[in-house]
């Protein structure tokens, strides 16, 4: 047997590793992600995306379009900008999704001892990752603006666009995940 061959029979056994270090990092994307919704650079981030998605906007006061003129750039304060967020229901709303986000971290993280629920968790990523998809189609800032380039609109995906097509990775990754949940409830039922 060469060596070759004996390197693809060690990583045909890294399944079970592979399971886990996908679960870790849901957890930890999902945790980290969902706790930084208690700051407000993040929260005004997130605001194109659900100003402009029919799933989500109606937890904003404000016109979807009104928002372009109240961002702050990452870092930066413009108290009048904040005032403007504060009325819009933008902190608020996010706080809210980030705890959502943090609590389906805690779910997959549970997998050790409830793969049931760590399974539900699971699930709740996929549909959240396929609403997070779905900003690609609803929000104008996924994609590059004309501001004069020829290099402008799909398939050229902006800084928010490939923000948003990584959640590609997390719906397979919760996919996997629901699937050795499943199975893992499954064998504490025979």
């Amino acid at each position: 047997m060469n060596a070759f061959h004996m390197l693809f029979e060690y990583a045909a056994r890294l399944d079970r590793v592979g399971i886990t270090v996908t679960r870790i990092g849901l957890v930890v994307v999902l945790v980290w992600i969902g706790s930084l919704k208690i700051f407000h650079y993040e929260d005004e981030g997130i605001v194109p995306f659900v100003a402009n998605s029919p799933l989500m906007n109606f937890f904003y006061r404000q016109p979807a379009g009104e928002y372009r003129q109240h961002m702050n750039r990452e870092g930066e304060l413009v108290p009048a900008n904040r005032a403007w967020h504060e009325l819009n229901g933008t902190y608020r709303f996010a706080y809210g999704l980030g705890s959502v986000i943090v609590g389906y971290g805690v779910l997959i993280a549970l997998h050790p001892w409830l793969p049931r629920v760590s399974a539900v968790g699971s699930f709740l990523v996929f549909v959240m990752s396929l609403t997070t998809l779905s900003f690609l189609v609803t929000t104008p800032e996924c994609w590059v603006p004309n501001l004069g380039s020829s290099e402008h609109g799909f398939p050229l995906l902006s800084g928010a666009g490939r923000l948003v097509v990584k959640d590609v990775i997390m719906a397979g990754a919760a996919l996997v995940t629901m699937a050795d949940s499943a199975k893992a409830y499954l064998r504490t039922t025979v």
